[in-house]
């Protein structure tokens, strides 16, 4: 019997795994709405509505999908939080900060002559974004709908007011 070498490839490392690589891209997406936005001279992204810091929430979580709109009379925040009850779901203000939690809790049971499922699934969402200035704290209200929590944001009086005015230009005399 005849042996034949054969050239083993070692790497030199592993690739990423999958979450790491999904990390970096929002990372990268994330400086470059920012780096978009300071251009226009509006605050950072991450100032005006994105999470509180990693390292303060859980591996465990997930951050449900959100939606952020504006209008004169305010923001509306969209989140969606499938499978979740009304009776789970916590929203919250704290200085600057809102957070909207939810927990979600299924069991299937079936039953045969021959056969027994049981399935649970729990899990647990959260996510926190910092509001801008002029929201009306004490009249922010909150529906769920649907699979669907949607946060009403009004704004202040004064802030709603406060639209940008277009100066005419003169040519000089």
């Amino acid at each position: 019997m005849a042996t034949t070498p054969v050239e083993v490839k070692r790497s030199t490392s592993a690739p990423p795994a999958p979450s790491d690589a999904w990390r970096s891209l929002r990372s990268e997406m994330d400086k470059l709405f920012d780096r978009f936005a300071g251009g226009l001279g509006m605050p950072s992204l991450e100032r005006m509505f994105d999470m509180a810091p990693a390292a303060f929430i859980p591996m465990t979580v997930s951050r449900p999908a959100m939606d952020l709109t504006e209008d004169v009379s305010g923001y509306m925040l969209s989140a969606e939080l499938p499978g979740v009850a009304e009776s789970d779901i916590e929203v919250t203000v704290s200085g600057d900060l809102l957070t909207v939690k939810g927990e979600k809790k299924q069991e299937t049971e079936r039953k045969d002559a021959d056969w027994h499922l049981s399935e649970r699934s729990y899990g647990m969402v959260q996510r926190s974004l910092y509001l801008p200035e002029g929201v009306d704290r004490p009249n922010i209200t909150a529906a769920f709908a649907n699979g669907v929590l949607t946060v009403k944001l009004p704004k202040t009086a004064m802030a709603a007011a406060d639209k940008p005015q277009k100066i005419e230009v003169k040519a000089a005399a």
